[in-house]
């Protein structure tokens, strides 16, 4: 029996945090604000949402595979945002889908598409539902004559594995989950896991060029994509299987990216590894954040290729629930299907201790990675989705935002970003503010920096705090140089800063490839390319 979605909330009903943590997790909010008590605010049942009636019905033709469900349209309205989660405990669902579609297979997928194009409907592609970025809202304006979200994850099966070529052939709308257990028997992995794998399906994770497990070398999806079949309003469109090409740009990249703006990616070849049987992995602490983004520096152009090397500053490091709040630490691992990773660990700790680290523990879990501070940090990565809920109950502005830089501009590029966010977040909530940081991806050229704000707001204005502190950071890590995302993708929430980011003429190159593919204009409108 399939599982049922939460109303609000990260995964299925019955996941989240216990009361007992919810009490441990607002009582270190408390702290942090001076001994603050919180409002809670209670989130409406879900037949209390304010939903309008749909614009379109679902259409004979779509019958079969289309639902105007009530609580199907609630939980298609929204990703997994902060401000998706203000306007769910508000009971506001203005812009929720007319109906969802969950085809089996393309044929109908291509009817869909079909019927969308001729009644000016808008397609608004649905895989997990976890992004952060306003991706799945079906917030097209009056240009539409109404919306349907298309769920993909009916089309969940790994069709065929390569062990020869260690690939495999998946559809589009396989989860992280159904992909591993699919594949286990095979003995290989797709080894990526997003902090959203749980929920996350391929080709979302594909269209949105999503970072996983790798904090080195292998950081984006991209990496493990061989070729992709894509759905258009104007036809198929599939990339021939290759392991490298220099044949003029890629069919596959442009797909890749373009966050359901162009089409719908029903398959994808994929790379993938055996299965990883050497572990090792330790913490390591310095007094000065500068000694660590130092030696993340030297490791990243060293070779050694860690699959973590993450940076916690000491706030990040406090806010996370473990550390003493005075240490920058640096989480440390390798893993590998081949040979003992050793010697690898070795050469970077003599790296780490060149440069002022000390290592927490000798630690060494041979298995996965679940002991001292790097279990700590795995742990509390694993249940952060699970916060949003309580935090925006009690009116606590705590969101995230990441990018990348080049080594060379990182500390005028910290220094401008971190003050950006912390007078924003003071001035707008006029209390205090914490702003730290962390690496999530490192490349031999620059850190892939991920920032964390908590503030403490006031609910009958949340949404336009939260905005006001987004707008103001957003501004400062362009300003300095920055990308306005490294991994969480443009959606609707970042296109201002994306359409400052990219040239001019790219953006009209983008627009002419979605009239080519999307004559009616129907696929995503407003995300990637202006509507």
């Amino acid at each position: 029996m399939a599982r049922k979605l939460n109303y609000c909330g990260w995964g299925f009903e019955g996941d989240g945090l216990t009361p007992e943590e919810e009490t441990v997790l607002l009582a270190s909010y408390s702290k942090r604000f001076g001994g603050a008590e919180f409002t809670r605010k209670r989130l409406p049942p879900a037949d209390a949402a304010q939903l309008p009636a749909p614009r379109v019905d679902v259409p004979a033709q779509l019958a079969a595979f289309s639902s105007a469900d009530r609580f199907e349209r609630l939980t298609h309205t929204y990703g997994q945002s902060y401000p998706d989660f203000v306007r769910m405990f508000e009971g506001e669902y203005q812009n929720a889908p007319d109906f969802v579609a969950r085809p089996q297979n393309e044929d109908q997928i291509s009817e869909l598409m079909s019927w969308a194009s001729g009644q000016k409907v808008a397609v608004i592609p649905y895989g997990g539902g976890s992004s952060v970025v306003g991706g799945v809202e079906p917030a097209v304006g009056a240009a539409f004559n109404g919306t349907v979200s298309l769920d993909l994850t009916a089309l969940n099966k790994v069709v065929e594995v390569d062990r020869k070529s260690r690939t495999a052939r998946i559809q589009g709308g396989a989860t992280g989950p159904e992909i591993e257990r699919a594949l286990r028997g095979d003995g290989l992995t797709m080894r990526h896991f997003p902090q959203s794998f749980e929920m996350a399906t391929l080709g979302g994770m594909i269209a949105t060029r999503s970072g996983g497990h790798f904090a080195t070398l292998y950081t984006h999806i991209d990496d493990f994509v061989e070729s992709t079949r894509s759905l258009t309003p104007a036809g198929v469109m599939e990339s021939r299987r290759l392991p490298g090409s220099g044949a003029g740009p890629s069919p596959d990249r442009m797909m890749i990216g373009s966050e359901g703006s162009l089409g719908i990616i029903t398959e994808a070849w994929m790379r993938l590894q055996d299965r990883p049987t050497f572990r090792a992995s330790t913490a390591v602490l310095f007094e000065r954040l500068e000694d660590a983004v130092e030696t993340i520096r030297v490791i990243s152009q060293s070779g050694l290729y860690p699959s973590n090397v993450r940076l916690l500053d000491a706030g990040e490091a406090d806010l996370s629930g473990f550390g003493d709040g005075k240490s920058t630490i640096v989480v440390l691992a390798f893993e590998n299907a081949d040979h003992p990773v050793d010697a690898w660990m070795a050469r970077a700790m003599e790296i780490c201790g060149d440069h002022g680290g000390k290592p927490e523990s000798d630690e060494d879990d041979g298995g996965g990675h679940t002991s001292g501070t790097a279990g700590a940090w795995r742990t509390a990565f694993i249940k952060m989705p699970h916060f949003r809920p309580p935090v925006v109950s009690a009116g606590i502005i705590h969101d995230t935002f990441e990018t990348a830089i080049t080594w060379d501009r990182f500390a005028a590029f910290h220094s401008a970003v971190v003050g950006a966010t912390r007078s924003a977040v003071e001035e707008v909530t006029g209390g205090p503010a914490t702003v730290s940081t962390r690496f999530t991806h490192v490349y031999p050229d620059g850190p892939a920096p991920y920032y964390t704000f908590v503030g403490q707001g006031r609910h009958e204005v949340l949404a336009e705090q939260w905005l006001e502190i987004k707008k103001r950071a957003s501004d400062a890590l362009i300003k300095a140089g920055g990308t306005i995302t490294h991994h969480h993708a443009v959606g609707r929430d970042h296109m201002h800063w994306y359409e400052t980011q990219r040239p001019a003429l790219f953006g009209q190159a983008l627009g002419a490839v979605k009239a080519t593919l999307d004559p009616a204009g129907i696929m995503n409108p407003g995300v990637i390319v202006s509507a």
